[in-house]
């Protein structure tokens, strides 16, 4: 390992109150992608990035991360938090359960963890916390209510402990999901899927105008079905300046946005998938709602950003990105009330953490029953997405015909994405 004793490639420091931040350090060999590696298991923990410091070489970086779990009252399990780091760490020669020998490691199977339930309100939240608390990714979702009261919920998952084809891990989750859920619960079990995964690719056609404002690549400046409230209108102006004079092997980028969670996911992510490399990155402290980052990058061959077109379409790339790295929308399929969130996926094919647990837990305090959900993923010329689709059910609270009742939703759906 070059040198580096294996506790000192991850290194974790706790905040020695609730308010002050931990730290995560990563001193390893530098490979494509780490940054957004790395991010995107924090988000996956429940952790908000509050500052960032990345510096690396092209051969070996440091990377330090200031992060605070989110909500503040998040339990965070530290020690599987550096178990997972350790394992996308190209320095790592600890297997973590699976075998490294190659730069690109294969998917990790996909598992169908059947759940027969009681169906309440708020119970497929609380069944997606459970999921989350043992480090279960959910790649697609089928809920099956019937007449009785009660339901059948298919969640497709994978393993963040790659540890599934043992069959302790398997009648562990399946113990602790009954015991959790106690009397709610009726059965559940858990297999690997078969070609019913398959089926649920693609998505049922959807109104231009609908498809636009969930796929669209332009939508700084156009009309929305459910616009931004005023204040986000306000705080939600991102601003990117490019300087190619401040260094000569590098092109600075001077990024100024609204703080919100995932951000630092979210430009690694972009990078990562533009072939944009980050030699130096710096994610300040958030400001009066806003950070400002500062990004020392080149191309893949290892020059810097000259051509003035390729300027403005990575410019405008992170721009959307940081307005919109979800879209929200309600619209009517036939009689019935549908809640639509997409966002990109990754080029590698993995989707973005939370978003599930996050859209699920904001209808769960508005007290919005969801009658049925499935995630599936769509594909348009320029990438593929995933899209969570809610059907909701009429109540006296959130009459579903007004207005009203339907951007409250969307509003606190956003927010609730966006950690605001």
């Amino acid at each position: 390992m070059m040198g580096i004793p294996w506790d000192d490639v991850v290194v974790i420091q706790q905040g020695k109150h609730p308010d002050e931040p931990s730290i995560v350090t990563v001193n390893c060999p530098d490979k494509a992608g780490l940054g957004c590696d790395l991010c995107r298991i924090i988000l996956e923990f429940g952790l908000r990035v509050t500052r960032a410091d990345i510096s690396t070489d092209g051969r070996w970086c440091y990377i330090v991360y200031w992060v605070v779990p989110h909500p503040a009252s998040l339990k965070v399990d530290w020690e599987s938090l550096k178990t997972r780091l350790l394992s996308v760490c190209p320095s790592c020669l600890f297997s973590y359960h699976f075998n490294q020998q190659s730069t690109t490691p294969s998917p990790p199977p996909i598992y169908l963890l059947k759940v027969w339930c009681v169906d309440k309100k708020g119970l497929l939240h609380d069944i997606n916390e459970i999921l989350c608390n043992l480090q279960l990714s959910i790649q697609r979702v089928k809920v099956m209510p019937t007449p009785d009261g009660r339901a059948l919920d298919l969640f497709f998952i994978t393993d963040g402990m790659e540890l599934f084809h043992t069959k302790k891990r398997r009648d562990y989750v399946c113990e602790y999901l009954m015991d959790a859920l106690g009397d709610r619960c009726i059965s559940s079990e858990l297999q690997l899927a078969g070609p019913e995964y398959g089926h649920m690719q693609g998505f049922s056609s959807l109104q231009p105008a609908f498809a636009e404002e969930l796929f669209g690549s332009e939508l700084l400046d156009k009309a929305s079905l459910h616009p931004l409230s005023q204040d986000m209108k306000t705080l939600k102006k991102p601003t990117v300046i490019v300087d190619n004079s401040l260094s000569p092997a590098h092109t600075l980028l001077q990024i100024q946005c609204a703080d919100q969670k995932g951000l630092c996911y979210d430009i690694m992510r972009i990078s990562k998938d533009s072939d944009i490399k980050v030699a130096y990155g710096r994610f300040s402290s958030s400001v009066k709602g806003f950070q400002n980052i500062d990004l020392f990058v080149q191309q893949k061959d290892g020059k810097k950003i000259i051509d003035p077109e390729q300027q403005k379409t990575f410019c405008s790339c992170l721009k959307e990105e940081m307005l919109h790295p979800l879209r929200v929308i309600i619209v009517n399929r036939g009689p019935d009330t549908e809640l639509l969130v997409s966002n990109p996926v990754e080029l590698s094919g993995k989707g973005r953490p939370r978003v599930f647990y996050d859209v699920t837990l904001a209808l769960k305090a508005l007290g919005v029953f969801i009658f049925s959900a499935e995630v599936v993923r769509h594909s348009t010329q320029e990438r593929q997405w995933e899209v969570y689709r809610f059907l909701l059910e009429e109540s006296s609270e959130f009459p579903l015909t007004s207005s009203k009742a339907r951007s409250k939703i969307v509003d606190k759906v956003r927010r609730t994405l966006m950690g605001w």
